[in-house]
C-alpha cells in the first residue's frame, strides 16, 4: 500500500502552468547575473537593459538608492530578507511589490542571490491566501536550487538540505538522480527541460522522506524558472520548493470527507451504517478499521448518556463493521456481528465510560493495555502487526452509542494528531446517521406498536368463515403504514371482513388507521349494506381532513384511505361487497381455480368524489370458497406491474390443501426478496355453510292471531333442538317482535330461528321503520316491549333487507348446544 494509494481522493499530481514570479539572480556584488522572462513582463526592462548591470539602479526606486548599500550589507547579515517594497516600473509608475531575496550557495563558497518579487495587485484573493502567498510571502522555508543548461547543479541554499536531506557539497556537478529517487528525479528533469525550451514557469508536486522528519513521506511543490543571460537565451533553470505537506493533507482530508458524506448513512440500517464507515477509512485513513456498537443500539434502543463506572457491569458490544487490507484479518479479533463482552476496568470500557478518543502512536510488543485483559486479543493483534491505534468512541447527544477502533499494519508511518482529528470527524458522521436511524427506530416503534395495539389479536368467523390473517410492516426505510384488517360478527351468522389502508407511513397513518377501523365497527354495528357503510365511511374520512383546519398556522395532513368490506351470510351462502379504490379480493373455488371478480372500483376514501356512488356487487358462493383480501403492499413491487403481483398472489392460493394459517405463510413468502416498501396485509377467509336443519323460518298473516301462532312454532322449534330451557324466554322475545312488527310494519312478516355459536330469532316485516327504545312513564300502557327484549337478550338490534327491515335477537346458548 502506497501513500499514493491512500491517498488519491486528492486527485493527480500533474504538471501545471501558473503565473510567472519575476525572478532576477545577482552576484555577491549586486549586478544581475540572470533575468526572467516574468520579470522584464513586471518592471519593463528586457534581460540585455538588466544582466550585467547593478540591481541598484533597476529594483529600487532611484531616491532609494542612496540606502542600497546598507540594505544589501542587512541582507548579507541575514542571510536574506523578505518584506514588500515600492518598485519603479521602465515607463515611470509604481508597483507594490512583495520581495523574497535568499542567499545561495556555490562551489569554493561562492555566494549569489536570488530575488524573488510578486506583484500584490495581481494575487487573486485566494492566491493571496493560499500556498502562495505561503510560499512567496511569509517566511515559509522556500528550497533553491539552479541547474545550468545539462540540468546540472550549480547554486543552491540551506533549505534544500533540510527537504531532501541531500548536503550541498553532494549536489555541485550532479544531476537530481542523484538526489532524488529516479522516478520523481526523471519526471522533474522532463520539466525543467519542457522550462528551457519554452521559458515558462511551471509547476510540479513531488514526494521524498525529509530528513527533518523520516517518519513521513513529504510532498513539495516546486515552481520551475528559466534564467536568461544579457542576450536573452536560457542560461539555466531555478527551481524554488516549497514542502505543502500540510496543505495537501488538508486537501486529502477535505476529499475524504466529503467521500464521507455520500458513503456513510446510505441507509437506516445500523450495522450497515457501521460496516460503511469501516469501509470508507480503510485505505484512506487506516490499514484496519473496526466498529462496535453497544448491543442496544441495532435494535433501536437508545443507551443511556452514559456508563456508569460504579455498575461492575461489563459493557456488551456487537460488532457492526470491519475492514482490512489483509483478508485473514477481518477475524481480528471477532467477526461482523459477533458480541463481545468489554471489561469496565479495561482501557476500552473506560473510552467506552469517558467518551474520550485516544491516540496510541506506537504499540508496544504486548500490544499496551488496550487488550492486556484478553490474552488470546493480545496474540491476534501482534500477528496481524498493528503497531499504531486510534480509539473513538461513537457519541451521539452525550450518549455513547459504540467505538471505532483504527490501526495501522502496513503503513509503516504511526498515526498522528491530525489523523486522530479526521477519524474523529468521521465517526461524527457516522454517529450522527446512527443517531437519525435511532430517532426513526424509536417513532417507528411507536408506530408499530401503536398499529399492532390497533389491529386485532385475534379473528374469529363465527359459523360462517375459517379465517387467518397476516401483518408485515414496511422496511425501515419506508415506515409502518395504515394498513387494518378487521373480521366483526353480525347478526344472523353473517360476518363482515374489512381490509383497508391509509395513505401515508409513520404513527399518523396508525393513529388514523385506529380511527378508521373504530369507525367501520360502529358503522358495521348499525347492520349497513357495503356500498351505504363506505359512504359513512367517506364522510368520516373528508371530517378527519378538515379537522382543525382554522387553527392558526396549522397545515392539514393529507388524509385519504383505501378500503374493502364484505359481508358473507352462511344461511344463504351469498357474499355482498363493495370496495373504494382497493385492490379486488381474489377468490378461490373448492376446486382451486382463481378469479379476481369485476367489481367496481370506487374512488378512495376522502377525496370528495361523492358524486360517484360506490356499488355492492352480491356473488354465491361454494361452501369451501377461499376469500382473501389484502393490501397493494401483498402485490405491488418496486420492479413489476400489478398484473405480475396479482399472478403470483393467484398462483399461491391455489394450494388450498393446508390450513389456512399455513397458507397465509405461503403467501407471504412470495414477497421479493428485499423487505417490503408497503405495509402487507392478508386476510383469508374459507367460506361455511349453515345446515337447513339449523334454520326454520314461517311466514306470518299479517293480524294479532299471528302472535300466538308466532310462539307456538318457536316453542316447538326449541323443543327439536334441545333447547327447551330457552322456550320461556324466547316466547316473550317472539311476542314482543311480531306485535311491534303487526302494529307498527308494513305487509306479512316472516319469522326466522337461526341455531349457530347462538341463537338468533328474526323478524322481517316490510317497514324501513326502524324501531327505538322507549323510556315510558310509569302509568303509561305501551313502549315496554323493546325494553323487555333488551333484558331478555344477549344483544338485540336491527337491520334493513331487502323489502324492509329486520328485527332481531340472539339468546346465548349452552356449549354442549353450540353448532359450528
Amino acid at each position: 500500500m502506497t501513500n499514493t494509494d491512500r491517498t488519491s481522493l486528492a486527485g493527480p499530481v500533474t504538471p501545471r502552468e501558473i503565473p510567472d514570479a519575476a525572478i532576477a539572480m545577482l552576484d555577491a556584488e549586486g549586478t544581475v547575473v540572470g533575468w526572467t522572462h516574468a520579470a522584464e513582463q513586471l518592471v519593463g526592462y528586457t534581460a540585455a537593459e538588466v544582466v550585467g548591470r547593478s540591481a541598484v539602479h533597476v529594483l529600487p526606486p532611484a531616491e532609494a538608492a542612496a540606502r542600497a548599500s546598507a540594505f544589501a550589507e542587512r541582507c548579507q547579515a541575514q542571510d536574506g530578507w523578505s518584506g514588500t517594497m515600492t518598485v519603479r516600473h521602465r515607463d515611470g509608475h509604481t508597483i507594490r511589490m512583495t520581495l523574497r531575496i535568499s542567499l545561495l550557495w556555490g562551489q569554493d563558497a561562492d555566494t549569489r542571490w536570488l530575488v524573488s518579487v510578486t506583484d500584490i495587485g495581481t494575487l487573486s484573493s485566494e492566491a493571496s491566501n493560499g500556498p502562495v502567498r505561503e510560499s512567496l510571502l511569509a517566511h515559509a522555508p522556500v528550497g533553491i536550487a539552479v541547474y545550468d543548461p545539462e540540468l546540472r547543479c550549480t547554486w543552491v541554499n540551506d533549505v534544500m538540505e533540510r527537504h531532501d536531506g541531500t548536503p550541498r557539497s553532494r549536489r555541485f556537478g550532479r544531476r537530481l538522480r542523484d538526489a532524488l529517487p529516479a522516478v520523481e528525479a526523471e519526471a522533474l528533469e522532463v520539466v525543467m527541460r519542457q522550462v528551457l525550451n519554452s521559458g515558462t514557469t511551471t509547476v510540479h508536486e513531488y514526494r521524498v522522506w525529509s530528513s527533518a522528519d523520516r517518519r513521513r513521506e513529504h510532498a513539495f511543490s516546486a515552481s520551475f524558472f528559466c534564467l536568461q543571460d544579457a542576450s536573452g537565451q536560457a542560461m539555466g533553470v531555478c527551481a524554488m520548493s516549497v514542502d505543502v505537506t500540510g496543505n495537501r493533507r488538508a486537501r486529502e482530508r477535505l476529499a475524504i470527507l466529503s467521500e464521507a458524506g455520500t458513503r456513510i448513512g446510505s441507509t437506516l440500517d445500523f450495522m450497515k451504517t457501521g460496516q460503511e464507515l469501516a469501509d470508507l477509512a480503510v485505505p484512506l485513513l487506516a490499514d484496519i478499521a473496526v466498529v462496535d456498537l453497544l448491543e442496544s443500539v441495532p435494535f433501536g434502543l437508545e443507551p443511556s448518556a452514559g456508563i456508569a463506572a460504579t455498575s461492575g457491569r461489563r459493557p456488551v458490544l456487537r460488532r457492526a463493521g470491519v475492514a482490512s487490507l489483509d483478508r485473514g484479518a477481518l477475524e481480528l479479533p471477532a467477526v461482523r456481528e459477533e458480541v463481545i463482552h468489554v471489561p469496565p476496568g479495561s482501557s476500552f470500557g473506560a473510552a467506552l465510560r469517558t467518551g474520550k478518543s485516544h491516540l496510541e502512536p506506537v504499540l508496544d510488543a504486548h500490544a499496551g493495555p488496550w487488550v492486556d485483559h484478553d490474552p488470546t486479543r493480545a496474540q491476534k493483534v501482534r500477528d496481524s502487526g498493528i503497531h499504531s491505534l486510534m480509539v473513538v468512541p461513537i457519541r451521539a447527544r452525550r450518549c455513547v452509542l459504540g467505538l471505532a477502533l483504527f490501526g495501522r499494519s502496513q503503513e509503516l508511518t504511526p498515526f498522528q494528531d491530525d489523523d486522530l482529528l479526521l477519524a474523529e470527524e468521521l465517526v461524527t458522521r457516522a454517529a450522527l446517521s446512527l443517531d437519525n436511524a435511532l430517532q426513526y427506530a424509536r417513532q417507528r416503534t411507536a408506530a408499530l406498536t401503536l398499529q399492532r395495539d390497533l389491529l386485532p389479536h385475534h379473528v374469529d368467523g363465527g359459523a360462517a368463515l375459517d379465517v387467518a390473517s397476516r401483518y408485515v410492516p414496511a422496511d425501515a426505510e419506508h415506515g409502518v403504514g395504515g394498513d387494518w384488517f378487521d373480521v366483526i360478527r353480525l347478526s344472523g351468522a353473517r360476518v363482515a371482513l374489512v381490509v383497508g389502508d391509509v395513505v401515508g407511513h409513520g404513527i399518523n397513518a396508525a393513529a388514523t388507521m385506529g380511527r378508521l377501523r373504530t369507525a367501520v365497527r360502529t358503522l358495521a354495528d348499525m347492520e349497513l349494506p357495503p356500498h351505504e357503510l363506505l359512504t359513512h365511511l367517506d364522510d368520516t374520512v373528508k371530517r378527519l381532513g378538515e379537522e382543525d383546519v382554522d387553527a392558526p398556522d396549522h397545515v392539514p395532513a393529507a388524509v385519504g384511505a383505501t378500503c374493502l368490506y364484505a359481508v358473507y351470510d352462511p344461511v344463504t351462502r351469498r357474499c355482498t361487497m363493495a370496495r373504494a379504490g382497493h385492490p379486488p379480493p381474489a377468490i378461490i373455488d373448492p376446486q382451486g381455480h382463481v378469479a379476481f371478480p369485476d367489481m367496481p372500483a370506487g374512488a378512495p376514501l376522502g377525496l370528495g368524489l361523492g358524486l360517484v356512488p360506490f356499488e355492492s356487487v352480491e356473488l354465491e358462493l361454494p361452501e369451501g370458497t377461499l376469500l382473501a383480501l389484502y393490501t397493494d403492499g401483498l402485490v405491488e413491487a418496486r420492479d413489476d406491474d400489478i398484473d405480475a403481483g396479482l399472478d403470483r398472489l393467484g398462483a399461491a392460493l391455489a394450494q388450498t390443501g393446508g390450513s389456512l394459517e399455513d397458507l397465509c405463510s405461503q403467501v407471504i413468502e412470495i414477497l421479493p426478496a428485499q423487505a417490503p416498501a408497503d405495509d402487507v396485509t392478508l386476510l383469508l377467509a374459507r367460506t361455511r355453510a349453515l345446515e337447513p336443519a339449523q334454520v326454520a323460518s314461517w311466514d306470518l298473516v299479517d293480524e294479532p292471531a299471528a302472535v300466538r301462532t308466532a310462539r307456538q312454532v318457536a316453542a316447538r322449534q326449541l323443543s327439536e333442538w334441545g333447547l327447551e330451557h330457552l322456550v320461556t324466554n324466547v316466547e316473550l322475545v317472539v311476542s314482543e317482535l311480531v306485535t311491534n312488527a303487526i302494529r307498527h310494519g308494513e305487509g306479512p312478516s316472516r319469522l326466522r330461528l337461526i341455531q349457530h355459536q347462538v341463537l338468533t330469532c328474526e323478524v322481517t316485516d316490510g317497514s324501513t321503520s326502524h324501531p327505538r327504545p322507549r323510556h315510558p312513564d310509569t302509568l303509561d300502557e305501551n313502549g315496554r316491549g323493546l325494553f323487555l327484549v333488551a333484558q331478555l337478550s344477549r344483544r338485540w338490534g336491527s337491520r334493513s333487507g331487502a323489502d324492509g327491515k329486520v328485527v332481531w335477537a340472539e339468546q346465548d346458548l349452552p356449549p354442549t348446544a353450540v353448532a359450528m
